[in-house]
């Protein structure tokens, strides 16, 4: 993998590690979730804007899929609002070890929602990782809350937006996906954020509140220029980078150190997740060469 693209995956997954970290400082501090999610959402559709020139790229607001453009454009923040919502309880090791079990979820909805069936090999991985998600979660104790009810919803809808994501790759444009996936945020969200948000209190409040929308379109544009580096397969592993990112500015902001539980489950979950890649990598090596072959 060249050096640069593991300079750009790692900055990527720490672009998405301070943007968690903005928005448990925000809702900590007594700013309602919608709002900061709110925030969020305005400044990542105003830099979009500007950074595809909307005013004169047609191609932005064409949809070819109307229907999944929409549910897509909805689950994102979906997402994210649950995000917010656990992050006011839990620590950021927490939210991201649960979060981590992404990439099973995905794999194990793939088969019902497009047809690409796992095999013995990679449902193993996932019944290992879930055993990694109940290991954080802990059902029957006190760890077991609310928070982590809404975490457990933030990594299900996230699931749903990747696999909708995969799927409409290939007929919407870049700049509709990501046009899309904050406007509707944006508009549906703005008269609940109003009547419950409140005007920040300081002028580090506001440039916290701006950055969240440019830590999210960064990180994901940074992930953009990794990939035309490198495969998606050898810069998908770096997700996992996110929990040591998020761990150690738990630490550093907020002085969170996670218990022995969470580091197991999180490790179990990371290597489940790993192994479920690196499957999925050979298979479809696989496949061209046979296509090849053929």
């Amino acid at each position: 993998m060249p050096p640069v693209a593991m300079v750009l995956a790692l900055c990527t997954f720490m672009c998405f590690a301070v943007l968690d970290t903005g928005a448990k400082y925000l809702v900590t501090a007594g700013y309602a979730a919608i709002f900061v999610v709110w925030c969020r959402f305005l400044s990542h559709t105003v830099i979009s804007l500007v950074a595809f020139q909307g005013w004169r790229r047609a191609d932005m607001y064409r949809m070819k899929n109307a229907p999944l453009q929409i549910l897509r454009g909805l689950l994102l923040p979906a997402t994210t609002l649950f995000n917010f919502l656990a992050l006011r309880e839990l620590q950021l090791a927490q939210t991201i070890s649960i979060f981590l079990s992404v990439p099973m979820l995905v794999t194990a909805m793939a088969g019902p929602l497009l047809g690409e069936w796992a095999g013995p090999r990679r449902w193993a991985a996932i019944m290992v990782g879930f055993v990694g998600v109940l290991i954080v979660v802990r059902p029957g104790t006190d760890v077991f809350s609310l928070s982590i009810i809404w975490s457990i919803l933030a990594t299900v809808t996230y699931s749903l937006y990747s696999i909708l994501t995969r799927n409409l790759a290939m007929q919407e444009s870049q700049a509709s996906l990501v046009f899309y996936s904050s406007i509707f945020a944006t508009v549906l969200m703005a008269p609940p954020a109003l009547i419950y948000g409140q005007m920040p209190s300081s002028l580090f409040d506001w440039v916290l509140l701006a950055s969240l929308g440019v830590m999210g379109l960064g990180g994901h544009a940074l992930l953009v220029k990794a990939s035309r580096r490198a495969s998606a397969s050898k810069v998908a592993p770096f997700v996992y980078s996110q929990l040591l990112w998020m761990t150690a500015l738990g630490f550093i902001v907020f002085g969170d150190v996670p218990d022995g539980w969470t580091i197991l489950g999180a490790s179990i979950i990371c290597i489940s997740g790993i192994y479920i890649m690196n499957r999925e990598r050979q298979i479809a090596r696989a496949e061209r060469k046979a296509a090849a072959g053929g």
